[in-house]
């Protein structure tokens, strides 16, 4: 059957929060029982008008498909499993009686409630986005529920816009999912890959039948190992494809690949060969983080399209319009032997960056010219597409512009500072180390005589409106620096004096302060600016605003240290100084691409070190150097973690060795497959790891006994990113199952992650809950521990 032609110039995703926040506010206030559910609907249908327009606006043709369906309320695999009616037994009461479910049952699935713990989240590949875990068992019902969809496809369609439906692709949602509770041993999900793929056919034959020409399936599961094992010929992806396509009654398909190169990385294009010799229409190659497809399978295409993601929608620097376009000139070239057509992309969704550099009006005068959010990343798509239909006589303005821009970054002054290049130039080998666990084990017992198990937190306490308030006026200076400090000293008393009520052993002073664990080091730290609005979804409603790391970085003075100095003065416990550690910092912020990470990760290290030094001197005698994004920038195939592992631990090593014997070093990771980085984890040589358990229950102290952890370690006993409070006897029984399997020497009691998104009410009761079941446990084990 004849298809439809794809477009020349088109991009994977936008960002859905809205330039404003407008699904955040809009999401939350329903969630809060202000607006029903028809007002959210007709909320998040307005923004992706708007979203839409603009778009159009930019250049993208509104009647060709061009323009992406990828909105989800919370998170586009949720909506795959919705897709796919695929609830997990808790779960099955919330489906209709054909399976399906509606947005409202959705966020239960989400966000949990009073009886049910929410889907497991984790980290989307090596990104700061989180989705929901699919849980598959034996028995998970699997049927096609293209409503939604179909749905939104038809709502675009009667304003006048033909949007190109989005959903993540069948071998990578098995490949995300994990077996559901109860599962046989062993139970892989991708077993049930038969029935997702007669599922995917109908909701494809739904499309087509609406009128959809185009529909895109995101496969970047095939650009991890295990991917690349299912994307060779006779595989699985050639399987699923070459079904799919066989369909007679379906949409053209654009399969892509972000995040990476699919299949062999020795043998670039050689999946997107494979997937138009089973018959897909358009097939997409991340050129930024992937590689370019050898002209050896590009001879595979036979009238498809490739679309070549040549524009980063990651980080936020300007393209080099010149570089890219010359690589397309070059890709054409053999694309076009093969009779296939070559059109521009982005490597991935733009849901990683934020919408739009006009709306930062108070940038340093330097920075704006450097950069590339959302828009102008669309812009450079197109300007790329006419460049090569056209030549470069067509785009000769904007190529310019592009040039003078990347000069001007290079030579500019705080780009390269001198004397932070010679300081990490003399490093040794001891400015990475300490001294042995042991030692600093006794050294540490001897200062803190902390009880067994003992209790904490992990840093933030609620930001309450009030704390949010009194910020914005200090920042608009309708509050003078007396009046802020004054408040941040009342509700840092306020924060100590509660941890003391619930007769929590080690104390945080809650960081009222703080606007974010990365944005408050940048704002201290020389070679960071700040946006305003460049805020870019994490999960649901929650957005970050990541600093922009342009230039070298150094720390003119200390900051955290008169605020946890004013709270150690309050109390006779242990209070915990609290800085995020360096890779975190990198992780979270748009970082330099003109130099290795890991020199800019030693320079964040260096920053650090210094704060660490001054908090010793100032007498506080524990500090949390936090790392949850460890995991995250672990690079997706395994012969390229090593290096990354190297230098990502020494980094932490770096900033946290100048500490004394007596100085108890703890971190923090979060919501991340932690088994695969154990010996990582271990190689930081933090003398207290706390780690996400929760959700997961404990899968964590598998790995942990399993490699012979010996240091302390406090596995999560309550899930902060769910409103739920967790019962004593919740709580209870997780510590009960880390103690099966963890020496109850090493073990603490603390939550998730900082509370920093919760509400006074459930942190208190969550808090009470979680000492109490401390407690009782700490006089289960007798004076032996």
């Amino acid at each position: 059957m004849s298809k439809p032609s794809f477009p020349a110039a088109s991009i994977l995703g936008y960002p859905r929060i809205g330039p404003n926040r407008e699904l955040k506010k809009a999401l939350e206030a329903h969630w809060a029982r202000k607006t029903d559910e028809a007002t959210l609907h007709a909320a998040a249908l307005q923004l992706q008008k708007t979203n839409l327009s603009k778009l159009a606006d930019l250049g993208l043709k509104p009647d060709d498909a061009s323009l992406p369906g990828d909105f989800a309320y919370y998170d586009q695999v949720l909506d795959a499993t919705l897709a796919l009616s695929a609830l997990p037994t808790r779960f099955a009461d919330l489906a209709d009686a054909n399976g399906a479910i509606d947005t409202a049952a959705s966020f239960v699935l989400a966000r949990g409630d009073e009886s049910r713990a929410p889907l497991e989240m984790t980290k989307w590949f090596d990104t700061n986005y989180h989705y929901l875990v699919p849980e598959i068992g034996e028995t998970t019902p699997i049927k096609a529920n293209a409503t939604a969809l179909v749905e939104s496809f038809k709502a675009h369609a009667a304003n006048g816009t033909t949007i190109r439906p989005t959903l993540v692709g069948p071998i990578s949602y098995l490949l995300l999912a994990k077996a559901e509770d109860g599962a046989a041993a062993g139970f892989d999900p991708l077993t049930r890959i038969d029935e997702v793929v007669a599922s995917y056919a109908q909701i494809l034959a739904e499309l087509a039948a609406a009128g959809a020409p185009w529909v895109q399936l995101d496969e970047p599961g095939l650009v991890t190992d295990r991917g690349a094992e299912l994307a060779v010929p006779g595989e699985l992806a050639e399987t699923v494809y070459t079904k799919l396509a066989a369909a007679t009654e379906r949409p053209a398909l654009l399969v892509t690949f972000g995040y990476g190169t699919a299949g062999e990385p020795t043998r670039p294009g050689a999946t997107q060969g494979l997937l138009a010799r089973a018959g897909i229409e358009a097939v997409h190659a991340d050129l930024v983080r992937g590689t370019v497809p050898a002209a050896e399978f590009l001879g595979d295409l036979a009238g498809s399209t490739l679309v070549a993601g040549i524009v980063d929608s990651r980080n936020i620097w300007r393209n080099n319009l010149s570089a890219s376009l010359n690589i397309l000139k070059s890709l054409r070239t053999e694309v076009e032997k093969a009779n296939g057509t070559l059109a521009v992309g982005t490597a991935t969704s733009l849901q990683h960056v934020p919408h739009d550099v006009a709306l930062e009006a108070n940038l340093p005068a330097h920075l704006p010219e450097w950069l590339a959010f959302a828009n102008q990343k669309v812009a450079e798509v197109i300007t790329l597409a006419k460049g090569l239909a056209e030549g470069e006589s067509a785009i000769a303005a904007q190529l310019s512009a592009a040039e003078s821009a990347i000069a001007h970054r290079a030579g500019f002054a705080g780009t390269t500072v001198a004397a932070v290049r010679e300081r990490l130039a003399n490093l040794t080998t001891a400015d990475f180390s300490r001294s042995d666990a042991q030692t600093r084990k006794e050294a540490q017992e001897a200062a803190l005589a902390l009880p067994p198990l003992p209790t904490t937190t992990i840093g933030s306490f609620p930001q309450t409106t009030e704390v949010r308030t009194a910020r914005a006026a200090h920042k608009a200076g309708t509050l003078d620096d007396a009046g802020y400090e004054g408040f941040l000293k009342e509700e840092i008393t306020r924060v100590v004096e509660l941890q003391e009520k619930l007769g929590l052993d080690v104390l945080v002073h809650g960081e009222a302060e703080r606007n974010d664990m990365v944005q408050y080091f940048a704002e201290n730290f020389d070679g960071f600016s700040e946006t305003e609005n460049g805020w870019v979804q994490s999960y649901g409603s929650r957005a970050t605003r990541p600093s922009i790391l342009w230039g070298d970085v150094s720390r003119p003075a200390a900051f955290t240290v008169p605020w946890i100095s004013y709270a150690a003065s309050l109390t006779n416990k242990p209070l915990k100084g609290m800085l995020t550690g360096p890779v975190t910092i990198l992780a979270w912020s748009f970082i330099r691409d003109d130099q290795p990470l890991a020199v800019s990760a030693n320079q964040v290290a260096l920053a650090l070190r210094d704060e660490i030094a001054d908090l010793q001197a100032a007498g506080i005698s524990i500090i949390q150097v936090d790392e949850p994004a460890l995991r995250e920038l672990l690079p997706l195939r395994a012969a390229d973690q090593p290096k990354y592992l190297g230098w990502s631990v020494d980094s932490f090593r770096l900033a946290t060795a100048g500490a004394v014997d007596a100085t108890q070093i703890h971190t923090h990771l979060c919501y991340s497959e932690f088994g695969e980085i154990i010996e990582a984890i271990d190689a930081l040589d933090a003398d207290v790891t706390s780690i996400e358990a929760a959700r997961s229950r404990m899968e964590v102290t598998a790995d942990l006994t399993s490699y012979g952890y010996s240091r302390g370690i406090g596995p999560g006993v309550y899930d902060i990113h769910s409103p739920r409070v967790p019962s004593t006897e919740e709580v209870a029984e997780l510590i009960d199952i880390a103690l099966g399997s963890l020496d109850p020497k090493a073990l603490w009691i603390n939550p998730d992650c900082g509370l920093k998104t919760r509400g006074y009410t459930e942190t208190e009761a969550s808090l009470a809950n979680l000492v109490s079941a401390a407690v009782a446990a700490r006089a289960t084990l007798g004076v032996a521990v």
